[in-house]
């Protein structure tokens, strides 16, 4: 058997082994100094983040699919009762019926995964996220351009780069460095009721990439006269590539033409 201290290449481990690195995410997890209800934890590892989120919470859920590192985990918090140790696939966790929180040193090759879980649970209240720094720049926006992804969520989450972590913290090494991405389900949401289903098509509409401009793409399916006075509005020139409006300025241009 295996022993736990060695990694596998097929799960995308890479351990978190910076204690500094790990406060930075549980702090991020926990923002308020109040305890979580519930967190769920993505692949718990070792439990380098775990030890320091489970005093920041009532009750904890850490996922580990690995089966060679269940024992450990679950002997490390035999004495703390509220954290539950479950050796099991996250993505195929039923996610809870009430508000709960996501955390976890999520493994590169699932970020993708992870995420739309995230985004897909109706009672998520947020989700702290140390994933490759370049997947959290693009989603954040950080890189001066928005991904179709977090323009289409972003009437409900808030997207947002909270730090970055040299590649040296995780062992084994990665190439690259890593980010802290935080997504947090808005309280109100941006949009009127019943305006999802428009968004959700004129935010398609832009990223269908037809006739090489945003102002081009819209035009397939409205009217020139409206796109002007949208594009006016929000204050866009009409050779504006779709990757360079951000999300505020969508919800202008849907104000226009969403109906």
């Amino acid at each position: 058997m295996a022993r736990p201290s060695r990694v596998s290449r097929a799960l995308s481990q890479n351990f978190l082994a910076d204690r500094a690195a790990a406060g930075q995410l549980a702090r991020l997890a926990a923002p308020h100094g109040l305890p979580v209800p519930l967190l769920l934890e993505v692949g718990a590892g070792k439990g380098a983040l775990t030890e320091l989120l489970a005093p920041r919470c009532r009750s904890l859920l850490a996922y580990e699919i690995d089966p060679r590192l269940v024992p450990v985990l679950s002997s490390r918090f035999a004495d703390a009762p509220h954290v539950r140790v479950l050796g099991e696939d996250f993505l195929h966790a039923r996610a809870p019926r009430t508000p709960f929180s996501v955390a976890g040193n999520v493994p590169f090759s699932r970020t993708a995964a992870v995420v739309a879980w995230c985004l897909r649970a109706p009672d998520l209240t947020d989700a702290t996220l140390l994933t490759q720094l370049e997947y959290a720049r693009r989603r954040t926006g950080d890189y001066g351009s928005w991904t179709r992804l977090t323009v289409l969520t972003w009437p409900r989450h808030e997207w947002r780069l909270a730090g970055r972590v040299g590649r040296r913290s995780f062992r084994p090494v990665p190439r690259v460095d890593a980010g802290i991405v935080r997504i947090e389900r808005r309280r109100t949401p941006l949009l009127a009721p019943g305006a999802d289903a428009g968004w959700r098509e004129l935010v398609e509409l832009g990223f269908s990439g037809a006739g090489g401009s945003l102002h081009a793409s819209l035009r397939r399916a409205r009217p020139r006269r409206r796109v002007d006075a949208a594009f006016r509005a929000a204050g866009l020139g009409r050779d504006v590539l779709v990757g360079e409006v951000p999300p505020w300025t969508w919800l202008r241009l849907h104000e226009v033409l969403g109906s």
